[in-house]
């Protein structure tokens, strides 16, 4: 359960420190500021980057960039507002790819690894939860950059808003997979293929496939292919054609609502 979250903070300071630009306001009275908010975000991010989320606090972040906490709070109101800080910030630097081509179901699979792309970046990302997003220029970017991928369906506006959210929530979901299987070979200092070439003999006294006849045949075939119980980045390629699939079927019932022909899309 993630004990992190987005807009957690005071959201007019927030939205001031997201949308101010990084630069020094103007008027401010006193010396010049040592740092810059971008400066900050950087100094976070390389934070998380190197020990993950619980590691990122104002006194973390005001070691790492050579200033007193107290020194940290005049440019960022709290741990909240940091946290919108650097996610707005990932997000504004997000690589975006270009699709094999011109149609929804390239820009939509595009999109798909692009998330991808940042959570194996940033894996620290998936562990927050966003029902309330910083609403920053980064997301915003990234929202009208992704709503525009699905362009071409046929939806209307809350169709196309829960498309966008089946998918990303789709890769949301293979990421977590992913940061498990990561986790599990560094805890256990053995990748997959190894703890299980590791405990086949236990498993195979308590394991009757006479029993089990199905589970045994399609296991034993997953296990071969993946060299464990399973592979989240085969999931993923499997999953995203599954996933545009049902998009293309949306699309069908949108125009048979209106009355027009199949479109297909490579």
């Amino acid at each position: 359960m993630s004990t992190d979250r987005s807009s957690a903070g005071d959201p007019a300071r927030t939205l001031a420190l997201l949308w101010g630009g990084g630069e020094e306001r103007p008027g401010r009275r006193g010396p010049r500021q040592a740092r810059t908010v971008p400066e900050i975000a950087a100094a976070a991010i390389a934070l998380a980057d190197a020990e993950g989320l619980a590691a990122v606090t104002m006194r973390a972040v005001a070691q790492r960039l050579g200033l007193s906490p107290m020194a940290l709070y005049t440019y960022v109101p709290g741990k909240a507002e940091l946290l919108d800080l650097v996610l707005d910030t990932v997000y504004a630097a997000m690589p975006r790819r270009t699709p094999a081509d011109d149609g929804w179901r390239a820009r939509t699979a595009a999109v798909a690894d692009d998330n991808a792309a940042l959570f194996a970046a940033h894996p620290w990302v998936a562990d927050i939860a966003t029902g309330r997003p910083p609403l920053g220029p980064g997301l915003m970017a990234k929202y009208e950059y992704e709503l525009r991928a699905l362009e071409g369906l046929g939806l209307g506006d809350v169709e196309t808003d829960a498309a966008l959210s089946f998918v990303l929530g789709f890769v949301h979901s293979c990421a977590r997979a992913a940061a498990d299987e990561r986790a599990a070979e560094q805890q256990s200092a053995m990748s997959d293929e190894q703890w299980w070439a590791g405990n086949a003999d236990l498993l195979a006294k308590v394991f009757d496939p006479e029993r089990f006849p199905t589970a045994a045949r399609i296991g034993a075939a997953a296990g071969e292919a993946h060299g464990a119980a399973s592979s989240a980045a085969h999931a993923y390629a499997f999953g995203l054609q599954r996933v545009l699939d049902g998009l293309a079927a949306l699309e069908a019932e949108a125009r048979s609502r209106r009355g027009l022909a199949p479109e297909s899309d490579a």
